[in-house]
């Protein structure tokens, strides 16, 4: 009679030892959810030296919370003759199956100089060989060690760079800067240009920035002008060739840099409605502003009789009066003219003119 009773009390343990084994109550979390997100933005551009990788590193974890312990990223890198689609990406363990890994990035502080506003910007110089295809693909961690999946692949086509261009020459003008050059010569390994070349523009304000690219021309094109800019100022220029073979492009080496300032052409408008009132020994003038915005002054002109015109004075705006003293008597004709701010101070034509004889 007492062995039911019995029964129930062991089923009642091994329940509760159950419960305890499980931990909290609720579904486990997959270990997987846990992993940094992939890289989505990698990016891969052939030059003369090598192939510059980009990408950005991952904030968060496949459960989007945030990723505040990052580990290490690792570049892997196949390479073909280019037929048909490059390698899957293919993670088995801790390597990606049919891929080299050539780079490793560990991203505990202090960053490696590869790291530059949560970017990882790298040049594969490894063992290039001109015509073949090299495709790459990035995996990431956290301090734990935990993978992320492969990101996306990005393949190039390895084929010899431009040179430089030649003869950059800088024109400035009104708020832009006229460039032209002449076509690279040969290609870095030493045979006449092929395919199709373009340019890319590259500006900096200043010798101490890194030059950025501010435009591109279209193919075969050897000029650009560079507008927008701010008159008075400095700007450094260099260009480089883009040389493209059927699906395969590269970027050639940039000029030296040339200088040049952009510079106020256009002069104001004149001033308007001169008047000129004479008395003993003096003239008072007065006349309407120039509407120009960047006017610095106003210039007064003179002429005894049928004589040339001189200058005689001049005022700064607001001011539209000037009285022209000590003259002896006499007849004069008086006109005024409106001049820039600008390096170039360029000055307006002449106002209308006016004629008046001192007693």
């Amino acid at each position: 009679m007492r062995a039911a009773p019995l029964a129930r009390a062991a089923a009642v343990a091994l329940a509760v030892l159950a419960l305890a084994a499980c931990g909290k109550r609720g579904n486990p979390v997959p270990p997987t959810v846990r992993v940094p997100q992939p890289v989505t933005d990698l990016g891969a551009r052939a030059r003369e030296d090598g192939i510059d990788l980009a990408w950005t590193l991952p904030r968060r974890r496949v459960d989007n919370t945030r990723l505040f312990d990052p580990g290490e990223a690792r570049l892997y890198r196949a390479e073909d003759a280019g037929v048909g689609e490059p390698r899957a990406a293919m993670r088995v363990d801790d390597r990606i199956a049919g891929y080299t890994q050539i780079a490793t990035f560990r991203l505990h502080d202090p960053p490696p100089a590869e790291v530059r506003d949560g970017r990882i910007l790298y040049t594969d110089r490894r063992d290039l060989t001109i015509g073949r295809r090299y495709t790459y693909v990035v995996v990431t961690s956290d301090a734990r060690g935990r993978l992320s999946a492969p990101s996306t692949r990005a393949s190039v086509t390895y084929i010899a760079a431009p040179e430089a261009p030649v003869g950059l020459q800088a024109t400035p003008g009104d708020g832009e800067v006229h460039l032209a050059w002449q076509p690279p010569a040969r290609l870095a390994d030493g045979t006449p240009p092929s395919g199709v070349l373009a340019y890319e523009i590259l500006r900096a304000p200043d010798a101490a920035t890194t030059p950025a690219v501010v435009g591109r021309t279209g193919p075969g094109q050897t000029s650009f002008i560079d507008r927008g800019l701010t008159n008075d100022r400095s700007y450094r220029y260099a260009v480089r060739a883009v040389r493209t073979e059927g699906d395969a492009s590269t970027t050639g080496s940039p000029t030296p840099p040339v200088t040049s300032t952009p510079v106020k052409t256009t002069a104001p408008a004149p001033p308007a409605n001169l008047v000129a009132i004479p008395s003993a020994g003096e003239v008072r003038l007065s006349w309407t502003a120039s509407p120009a915005a960047d006017v610095g002054a106003y210039v007064v002109y003179r002429a005894a009789g049928r004589g040339a015109f001189g200058r005689v004075g001049s005022v700064r705006p607001p001011a539209t009066t000037f009285v022209d003293r000590g003259l002896p008597p006499g007849r004069y004709r008086y006109v005024v003219t409106a001049q820039d701010t600008s390096t170039r101070a360029n000055e307006s034509v002449r106002s209308n003119e006016v004629a008046v004889s001192v007693p």
